[in-house]
């Protein structure tokens, strides 16, 4: 494969697809923030990782077909909330259990409960983009190499963040420093 003169691998392929995936289950948990009674941190935060999501499934999306290769359409939430989905999960994607948990889940123990799952979830992306990166001739398209590496970088800085409020306890959004 070639995008450009630059060979696409097949861990690049999988990488875009699987992450679309990943992308969909992470906006399906943030969208219950509001009528799970989040507090008003947990919903900034989710309507900051739908937001950021949705874009890079648009990019991830748009990059497949300008490669003519498949291209997920965004999964359907209810797909995620089925039994027997388990065994194709990707790394730090949440069970149909878990799942079930979180949507459960009301006020402060949303909150407890999205914050861990979302750290579990964003930990399994920074996965997949190490599984990539380790890939022999992996990440050589200059878009994937980048597109990896910022979801790598935000997604750790997210994570750090999330750690603090658990921490805190007070589930306030906490700045990065300067």
């Amino acid at each position: 494969m070639d995008s450009g003169g630059t060979r696409i691998s097949p861990a690049d392929v999988e990488f875009m697809q699987g992450m679309i995936h990943h992308h969909a289950q992470a906006i399906l948990m943030a969208a219950w923030a509001p009528s799970n009674d989040a507090s008003p941190a947990i919903r900034e935060l989710s309507s900051r990782i739908i937001v950021a999501q949705r874009d890079e499934i648009a990019f991830m999306q748009r990059w497949l077909r300008e490669n003519k290769l498949p291209v997920p359409d965004v999964v359907d939430p209810s797909h995620f909330m089925m039994r027997g989905m388990d065994m194709k999960l990707m790394p730090g994607m949440l069970t149909v259990e878990q799942l079930e948990v979180l949507k459960g889940s009301k006020g402060k123990d949303f909150d407890r409960r999205f914050l861990e799952f979302m750290i579990q979830h964003h930990e399994g992306a920074i996965a997949m983009v190490q599984k990539l990166f380790q890939s022999h001739g992996a990440a050589q398209d200059e878009y994937v190499f980048r597109f990896a590496s910022d979801v790598d970088a935000d997604q750790s800085a997210e994570v750090d963040r999330m750690r603090r409020m658990l921490a805190s306890g007070s589930l306030s959004i906490p700045r990065d420093k300067d």
